[in-house]
């Protein structure tokens, strides 16, 4: 078993930090719940600013092209800066992107708040994602990361489903000015609680560090990332227009959506927990049963459009389903790059996940005016299924490998 990063008494090795993980969690909570706000007042911003939702569907693909583009260069420049007061940069940076998106008078103006979101967020994942690493031995690794991606889960139950509402009742900028109130208290938290961590590992007398792209490790990360790619973009490409997807489609009222976008939230925290529960125990087989539900359930969606009940039942088993990827999707890219790469491993996962979740924005914006909303649920089976295909081919290819090495 490899060294914590930082020195850990003999006693706490067998504990989690909770404190410091539930602080990672929180801060991430914010950062996701900021990403995503547009979905759920995405008709509301449409009509105040007399554009077409799939503009401000747009501001989804804006935001993650922002991260796609600047998260390696920045996850490289910044590679020696503090990772504690690096975050608390970060966290400042999304409430003044919240601030802005708030006030913002035009979607142009709107649209350059999301950039700068942007170019925090994706920093801010490379700096988050190993945090837990760095906190914790690696027996304890699974177990913290499904704590600190919590906060992601969280969105969905509380961030989302609360700004919606809020956006409702007050307006959608008011929805974005309490997001930036949130961001500040949580950075406060990280000021007071969170320690600081080592992140560089020291290198013996005459070693030399090898260069990311000749590390052994780094084809598996890739792997993991194309996995990414496929699932991510496949769900974004339905998600970011379920609002009026079950409207328009399944026949919701506009009132409806708060408490659809909290049941889905809820069933995504069953799915996280499954997949804390099962994944270090039958992580291949754990990862393929959660993509065969989010393929048999989104098949159930699209053909029960005229039975409300068999759509909720549905989309709950969509969420749970798809909970527990995420989670797990990061696990597997810390368990398989080398300590030296961390970082550099979690801006790559990073960059796939903003890549996937602006591609999957994009395309669905482009099918939606194309062929309109009944077409998305079957672009997001066909992603689906091409990950589940690679993900069994490269899993049995990894074991293969390794067994030839023992």
């Amino acid at each position: 078993m490899s060294a914590p990063s930082i020195p850990v008494p003999a006693p706490a090795r067998q504990k989690l930090p909770y404190l410091p993980l539930l602080i990672l969690s929180g801060a991430i909570f914010v950062s996701v719940t900021s990403e995503f706000l547009p979905t759920g007042l995405l008709p509301d911003m449409a009509a105040d600013l007399k554009v077409s939702e799939s503009q401000i569907g747009l501001l989804v693909t804006a935001f993650a092209a922002t991260v796609v583009v600047s998260t390696a260069p920045l996850a490289v420049v910044t590679r020696r800066f503090s990772r504690k007061w690096l975050m608390i940069v970060l966290l400042s940076s999304f409430a003044i992107s919240n601030v802005l998106a708030g006030i913002a008078p035009t979607y142009e103006l709107l649209l350059l708040a999301r950039v700068l979101g942007g170019l925090a967020h994706g920093l801010f994942w490379a700096v988050t994602g190993p945090y837990a690493a760095h906190l914790v031995p690696p027996h304890l690794l699974a177990r913290a990361i499904s704590i600190t991606t919590a906060g992601g889960t969280l969105a969905f139950i509380i961030g989302v489903p609360i700004g919606t509402a809020l956006g409702h009742a007050l307006g959608w900028r008011s929805a974005f000015l309490v997001m930036a109130g949130v961001v500040v208290f949580f950075t406060l938290l990280v000021v007071l609680f969170l320690p600081p961590v080592k992140h560089i590992e020291d290198l013996a007398t005459g070693e030399i560090r090898l260069p990311t792209r000749k590390d052994p490790t780094i084809m598996a990360v890739v792997a993991v990332c194309v996995s990414v790619i496929l699932v991510v973009l496949g769900h974004n490409l339905l998600y970011t227009y379920i609002a009026p997807w079950l409207i328009d489609i399944a026949s919701f009222e506009p009132d409806a959506i708060p408490g659809l976008l909290l049941a889905y939230g809820i069933a995504g925290a069953v799915g996280l927990i499954l997949a804390g529960t099962f994944g270090d125990r039958y992580p291949r087989t754990t990862f393929a049963a959660f993509l065969i539900g989010v393929i048999a359930s989104v098949l159930t969606l699209a053909l029960s459009l005229y039975s409300p009940p068999l759509v909720i039942v549905a989309f709950v088993l969509w969420s749970a389903s798809f909970g527990g990827l995420p989670s797990m999707m990061h696990a597997r890219v810390l368990h398989v790059a080398s300590r030296n790469i961390r970082d550099i491993a979690a801006a790559y996962l990073t960059t796939s996940f903003n890549f996937a979740i602006g591609g999957g924005a994009l395309l669905g914006g482009i099918l939606l005016d194309s062929f309109g909303l009944t077409v998305l649920p079957w672009g997001l089976i066909a992603f689906m299924v091409a990950a589940l295909v690679f993900v069994l081919i490269t899993d049995a290819r990894r074991v293969a490998r390794t067994h030839h090495h023992l």
